[in-house]
């Protein structure tokens, strides 16, 4: 069985990676198995001149991984268009128990949004997208922000645990064994 998904979506500087490092912490600590995806952009893992990058761009590999007694990386390209969310978790991220994948905003699976009124006229995707999966909540410094979902305030020190409850309330995940 997949794990369950949740996406952490929000426009440029709004706080996903801080949002998404302090809810995977939190998770984590509560004993479940996290693991995440980060969408992007152009981006390179591989730096020219080491094997890796050797095998791929000099060898022309199209896959390669790389392999240590405790770390792997997977660098290369796609067999063509790029893999949905769903693919890539039931590839490479089956024996988690829960995903946090940054971005990911048109994909089907649920989302929490980051919006930060400084840096925003607005939340940005909620309701734009028909295709995109449902927005279960907005995590904001916007103290006036009025939603239909459940908003969570930035500047509350109790957000990540009580973000923590609402996401494993949500995503069905199992209560702290007693």
């Amino acid at each position: 069985m997949a794990p369950p998904i949740l996406c952490i979506i929000g426009k440029k500087n709004a706080g996903k990676t801080e949002l998404t490092v302090a809810l995977a912490g939190e998770l984590n600590r509560r004993g479940f198995r996290v693991m995440t995806v980060k969408h992007g952009h152009g981006f390179r893992v591989d730096q020219p001149g080491k094997d890796s990058w050797r095998h791929r761009h000099e060898g022309g590999a199209r896959r390669t991984v790389m392999v240590g007694p405790r770390d792997f990386a997977v660098v290369g390209g796609w067999p063509g268009e790029e893999m949905s969310l769903s693919e890539v978790v039931r590839r490479f991220l089956w024996d988690a128990e829960v995903v946090l994948a940054e971005g990911f905003k048109s994909s089907p699976e649920p989302k929490i949004e980051v919006y930060r009124e400084g840096v925003h006229a607005g939340p940005g995707y909620f309701l734009d997208d028909p295709g995109a999966g449902p927005t279960l909540a907005v995590v904001t410094d916007d103290p006036n922000l009025d939603l239909p979902v459940r908003v969570f305030p930035l500047r509350d020190p109790q957000m990540i645990p009580l973000l923590a409850d609402f996401v494993a309330e949500v995503l069905g995940l199992p209560g702290p064994e007693l």
